[in-house]
Formats: structure tokens, C-alpha cells, sequence
């Protein structure tokens, strides 16, 4: 396990929601402090905003190949389609994994069968942040 998905473990243990918990573990890589990435996932929470949909660890992986990919052109935007790419590339590589993407089946609500943990989401998303973004130290 590296340095970083400790880090993100930690985030959570310290009760950040699971899409910050990623993303802050990473934030200084791609140039965003942690008090500005926490506040941008903060609203990612419990399946985004408690609906129990996407799993916030992913978010919080999404979130993150937006800030490293974007070219923040905001007069001729030109990096959607490679963005949206790694965003795929995330959630493909998390749900051949793990079997889901949405937090109420990885939790098992409404079937009673767990799919994965929060530490372990959490886990997952950050190895594929390192695996698809590249995002480590070096």
C-alpha cells in the first residue's frame, strides 16, 4: 500500500467523507491546497449528497482527473473529451473490481450483500488514481 492511500485512510479516519478523503491525499500533486479540494468534496458525501448513487471515493478520483487534465480554457474548452476518458478509465477499472460504482450496492443496501467497505473503496479509488492519473511520488 503507498504513502498516498495511507494518507487517504487517514483522511477518512479523521472524518472526511470518502471523495475527500481521496482527493486531499492527492491535492498538493496537482497543485490545489487541501482547505480548497476539501471544500470541493464536500457535497460528494454518502453516494453524492446522501442519495446513495456514486460512490464518493470515485468522485473524489473523478475530481481529481479533472484538476490534472483540464486544460482551463475557458473560451474554447479543449480537454472534455480526454478528461472524460480518464473518467472512464476510473470507473471501468473500479467496477471490474469491485462489481459497482453506486455506494447503496457496494454497501449492500436494499440486498444485504456488502460489495466493499468505505476503507476499502477508498483504498481502491486511490490505487487507481496512481494506476490511471499517475498520480505519485516519484
Amino acid at each position: 500500500m503507498s504513502e498516498r492511500t495511507k494518507k487517504a485512510l487517514e483522511n477518512h479516519d479523521r472524518n472526511y467523507n470518502c471523495c475527500q478523503s481521496v482527493a486531499c491525499a492527492y491535492c498538493d500533486l496537482i497543485g490545489v491546497d487541501e482547505e480548497t479540494m476539501f471544500k470541493a468534496g464536500e457535497a460528494f458525501g454518502l453516494g453524492m449528497g446522501c442519495t446513495n448513487g456514486t460512490c464518493g471515493a470515485i468522485a473524489g478520483a473523478v475530481l481529481l482527473a479533472g484538476f490534472k487534465n483540464s486544460t482551463g480554457n475557458l473560451k474554447h474548452p479543449d480537454s472534455k473529451a480526454s478528461t472524460y476518458k480518464l473518467s472512464a478509465a476510473i470507473l471501468k477499472e473500479f467496477e471490474d473490481k469491485n462489481g459497482a460504482t453506486a455506494c447503496r450496492d457496494l454497501k449492500g443496501i436494499g440486498t444485504g450483500k456488502v460489495l466493499r467497505s468505505c476503507p476499502g473503496c477508498i483504498e481502491d479509488a486511490a490505487e487507481i488514481v496512481e494506476k490511471v492519473l499517475e498520480l505519485k511520488e516519484i
